[in-house]
């Protein structure tokens, strides 16, 4: 007897990952700075110094990395993973009531919560550089449309600023999976001790070598 056919999986499609690169590249430069100064400390330095230093080090390094290295967003079809300083937020598309960006980029939860997108930075120059190109472009079909023989109506993608670009992507993702039974659950949030820890344990290290010293 034949077993019954059992229901076929849905494909898991990989995350989409949104990180800033000029944030990485400047956690990048910091922290060569930080271990050129922060290393010179520790071995030639005299007294205290050295503790100091290396007190110092286990303050700036996670900071250094929470702001610059570690924010990320990664998005699937069922869910968006959110990365910031101190915290990771899991959050199912159905618990998504909308993917913003003012000020800053945001998503904000069916239940009133708000969590700020620390990857996706907006940048007000950007779009106001991406408003001019699109005036310029709107100009340019308008004049086509004048010239004898000229394009009836004009093509090309639209010019939206980065940040504007990302947000549109995962409001997207966010309202085609509004129905999906694999994109329900419940929010989860997880703190970032690996990165709290060592900066706890270094500023209360460095408070004591600067009270003795």
């Amino acid at each position: 007897m034949d077993n019954p056919q059992q229901p076929t999986a849905e494909p898991v499609h990989a995350d989409r990952a949104y990180r800033s690169l000029s944030g990485i590249a400047a956690g990048v430069l910091l922290l060569a700075l930080t271990g050129w100064i922060g290393g010179d400390a520790l071995v030639r330095g005299e007294g205290l110094t050295p503790w100091v230093a290396f007190a110092g080090l286990l303050v700036l390094v996670p900071l250094i990395v929470a702001f610059t290295l570690r924010p990320a967003v990664f998005a699937n079809d069922d869910r968006l993973r959110v990365r910031n300083p101190f915290r990771t937020i899991v959050l199912p598309w159905q618990t998504v009531a909308d993917v913003r960006a003012g000020y800053s980029s945001e998503v904000l939860t069916e239940d009133g919560a708000t969590y700020q997108l620390w990857a996706v930075p907006v940048s007000l120059r950007q779009r106001k550089t991406a408003a001019r190109r699109q005036s310029r472009a709107a100009a340019g079909r308008d004049s086509d449309r004048t010239r004898p023989g000229g394009a009836l109506a004009g093509g090309g993608a639209p010019h939206v600023a980065p940040g504007d670009r990302t947000i549109a992507e995962l409001r997207e993702l966010s309202e085609q999976a509004g129905h999906r039974p694999t994109a329900g659950g419940e929010r989860r949030v997880r703190w970032a001790y690996e990165i709290a820890g060592p900066v706890v344990v270094g500023s209360v290290a460095l408070l004591v070598l600067l009270a003795v010293g």
